[in-house]
């Protein structure tokens, strides 16, 4: 079973999320036998938060409650107050979760909050654009390791810009093996696209009687 952690912060960027969670607590398009997904909130306290949407959200459980397993993921959504010291605290912990070979996926600001404590610095990522980093993190080194493409998968670290959200979405569900992979294709077809042709044939891949 994989647990998901969901970082949430005030401000949080609510759409970035939205393809990733929708489809692991849905599990609508798994495959038979795709593992189990736990999904959490986490955060620094349990105090609530309100995402950039206005939408109030309570954490689920605390940092220190994060198991450290190669089974756990660990997402790290966009916001406008990543730059709170508070935050370091998770930051400390997605440093674990990659030294333990957990996946840690980050889009938007919070590519900068990794960058800041050079966790980019010599591995392939992404963010919002050529010059970002370097803009917000003054520690960034990881010049030569950057991918200007919307979003990048290295092993168990997987980086997005903004605008980066639907293929994220997509690393994130093939590295956890929950879709088959024609049907991982066939939806982000359809989603990046919105042609009905691949509506068609995302239906077709899913197995009769698929009740998840």
């Amino acid at each position: 079973m994989f647990t998901i952690y969901v970082y949430v912060l005030d401000t949080l960027a609510d759409w970035e999320l939205g393809y990733v969670t929708a489809e692991l607590h849905s599990r609508r398009f798994f495959k038979k036998g795709a593992p189990n997904i736990s999904l959490k909130t986490v955060s620094c306290s349990k105090k609530p938060i309100q995402t950039m949407g206005g939408l109030t959200v309570v954490p689920d459980c605390l940092i220190e409650e994060i198991a450290v397993s190669g089974t756990s993921v660990l997402l790290l959504p966009g916001a406008n107050t990543w730059n709170d010291p508070k935050h370091g605290v998770i930051i400390e912990k997605a440093d674990e979760l990659l030294s333990a070979g957990a996946a840690v996926c980050a889009i938007c600001g919070a590519t900068a909050a990794l960058a800041g404590a050079g966790l980019l610095d010599g591995r392939p990522h992404t963010s919002n654009g050529p010059g970002f980093l370097e803009m917000v993190s003054p520690g960034y080194k990881g010049q030569s390791f950057y991918i200007d493409k919307p979003s990048v998968a290295d092993d168990n670290l997987i980086t997005a810009g903004c605008t980066g959200g639907l293929l994220w979405a997509k690393q994130i569900l093939e590295r956890l093996g929950v879709f088959e992979p024609d049907t991982l294709e066939a939806w982000h077809n359809y989603f990046s696209t919105g042609e009905p042709q691949y509506f068609y044939a995302l239906m077709q891949t899913l197995p009769s009687g698929n009740e998840n």
